[in-house]
């Protein structure tokens, strides 16, 4: 009995040995398999190609299975690395809609695949490439403004700040879903702030005429806008017509946020305007024209819940501790924070620095001390400066506190520091808006007031 017993578990451990090494050799075929057609362009079309396209931000375009072959070392590198595709946000801190993040096996994927020679594999299998509409990250649009005339860049190697006029007029007044700045000179724009300008049609008005662009200058403000034919002219009051803030905005690698129909909106006169009340533009060593221009996308449902914009630090609600002054030679933390007198539901956020920024971290306390985390940025990137969307709205209550933190490197082995040997660096003399090299630390954030339920709406886009 005890011969047959064993001969039972023998027979039965050469089963369990065969299983394992079949499962072990069909792990191996199927790594040594991965492909183009099956495994890799699903990856690259939803992750790189948005911006890996004609008239994009990416250098080079990732449409085809060459395209990719072409770049697939590269590829193999920046995913490694996690240097692509750009999502600066700690997800394992917050997360977020939308975010453009690879998963542990999609790196090992492509890592493999590089490695393997890029077999192309079976192209019956290959997804379609996706289709974009040109000139639009979201698609076509239902208004396009371009300018009246181009902007001349000087190629003399300094910050330039304008003022944008971009007329319009429509057949009707409608309902903006939102709007989408489009750069021309990306590599330049540093970033864009815009309002609406409303008109009345009982009015009278000639905002096509005057001049479209001016310097930005704010102790001459009002001479500027009655140069460019902002205000009536019937010499009524009020002389200026209605002013809507915010409702166009950009930074390198930023996306308009798009909220779901409930949410957000806003009117657009049947005559009126959109004004760049600041539009930066970092050094150029040589003369450029820039030709950017605005999509707007209108909202087929009335406007039900509107949505408004905060900020705390520099020009914000908050003063930053300590004085905002970055010596030379040392890496230095500032603080921010702000007590909310209302409960609220936020639904995107925004950290903004410079150059020299090095991790940002924002959160808010509860009353009873409980922390919400809002977002952690672990390594500073100037280029990749997103509006991040929640996938829920996040609940802040009435005496919750939002705290920020920012960390700026001012050394000389800080590779992004535009002065070596370095030099103090502050946030200018606020006059104009802050040049490139010098500092900002903001946290800019957009939110409803508060209603049971917020927290169950689902904003992925």
């Amino acid at each position: 009995m005890k011969f047959v017993a064993e001969k039972i578990v023998q027979k039965n451990y050469i089963v369990v040995l065969v299983c394992l090494l079949c499962v072990s050799c069909s792990q191996k075929n199927e790594e040594q398999n991965i492909t183009w057609s099956k495994h890799i362009a699903p990856i690259v079309f939803k992750n790189c190609t948005p911006c890996h396209r004609p008239n994009e931000a990416a250098p080079f375009n990732l449409l085809t299975y060459a395209d990719a072959v072409k770049k697939a070392q590269l590829i193999k590198f920046v995913t490694q690395t996690r240097y692509m595709p750009p999502f600066p946000a700690d997800v394992n801190y917050t997360h977020f809609a939308n975010e453009l993040v690879l998963t542990d096996e999609e790196i090992a994927q492509l890592k493999t695949w590089v490695e393997n020679g890029t077999p192309r594999g079976d192209s019956l299998q290959e997804p379609k490439t996706p289709t974009f509409y040109s000139g639009s990250y979201f698609g076509k649009p239902d208004l396009i403004i371009k300018p009246q005339k181009p902007v001349q860049i000087k190629g003399n190697g300094t910050d330039v700040f304008l003022i944008w006029k971009f007329p319009y007029e429509i057949e009707r007044d409608t309902i903006v879903d939102f709007v989408e700045f489009v750069p021309h000179q990306r590599k330049l724009i540093h970033h864009v702030n815009g309002h609406l300008i409303s008109y009345d049609e009982k009015r009278s008005f000639n905002y096509f005429s005057g001049e479209n662009i001016s310097a930005d200058t704010k102790s001459q403000l009002m001479e500027v806008y009655k140069q460019m034919h902002i205000p009536y002219t019937d010499q009524l009051q009020p002389n200026f017509p209605t002013l809507t803030p915010n409702t166009i905005y950009y930074l390198p690698g930023y996306i308009p946020p798009v909220y779901p129909k409930e949410i957000g909106g806003y009117k657009l006169k049947k005559h009126g305007a959109f004004l760049l009340n600041n539009i930066h533009y970092g050094p150029s060593n040589a003369d450029l024209l820039d030709s950017s221009y605005i999509n707007v996308f209108f909202r087929k449902t009335p406007i039900q819940r509107s949505i408004r914009e905060s900020q705390l630090g520099t020009f914000g609600l908050s003063n930053i501790e300590p004085e905002f002054i970055i010596p030379p030679n040392e890496v230095k933390t500032f603080h921010t924070h702000y007590t909310l007198t209302s409960p609220i539901s936020v639904l995107s956020v925004n950290p903004h620095m410079h150059l020299i920024g090095k991790t940002f971290w924002a959160f808010a306390l509860k009353p009873n001390g409980d922390t919400v985390p809002l977002i952690k940025i672990n390594k500073w990137d100037f280029r990749w400066q997103y509006y991040y969307t929640y996938k829920h709205p996040v609940k802040l209550e009435s005496g919750a506190t939002i705290h920020v933190y920012g960390t700026f490197d001012n050394r000389n082995e800080n590779p992004n520091n535009p002065f070596h040997p370095p030099r103090t660096i502050t946030q200018g003399n606020g006059i104009e808006s802050m040049k490139t090299t010098e500092e900002m630390f903001q946290f800019i954030f957009t939110y409803m007031p508060y209603k049971e339920g917020d927290e169950r709406i689902d904003l992925e886009r």
